[in-house]
């Protein structure tokens, strides 16, 4: 792929986590995505991921603003930089209780390209950061 082509997958990547459109972000995806879940385990395959969203949609309602995307010339690595705009809709194990709290937190991601689609992404934000906002 080019960066060009990386480029624009990871806008319909991006532009389907904002239309919670859960099937157009994993038909971003490869069949064997490894995801590297903030301060947290990688998960590998599609059938992880799609367990992941339904996990997220039931804590959590976000949206990303201000997503700044870069590509190497390849289009085989890619990065992008956000800000995510969220509230805790239901308690998520480990954490602190929900009671609808909103949150704005900086956060980025990590992308390999191949075959024309995502084969990892890597997500990271400051958990304590994001702590301290709900009240934990």
């Amino acid at each position: 792929m080019s960066q060009a082509e990386t480029l624009a997958l990871l806008e319909r990547y991006y532009a389907a986590f904002n239309a919670g459109d859960n099937q157009g972000m994993l038909d971003c995806l490869s069949d064997d995505i490894a995801h590297d879940i903030n301060q947290g385990s990688r998960q590998t395959g599609i059938a992880q991921f799609r367990a992941f969203l339904a996990h997220m949609d039931r804590c959590y309602r976000e949206r990303l603003t201000d997503i700044v995307l870069m590509a190497n010339a390849d289009g085989t690595r890619a990065a992008a930089e956000f800000v995510v705009h969220g509230e805790y809709l239901a308690t998520d194990e480990g954490l602190p209780e929900a009671a609808g709290q909103t949150y704005v937190l900086p956060a980025g991601a990590f992308f390999v390209v191949s075959d024309s689609k995502i084969s990892r992404v890597s997500v990271y934000y400051n958990l304590a950061d994001w702590t301290a906002q709900v009240g934990g």
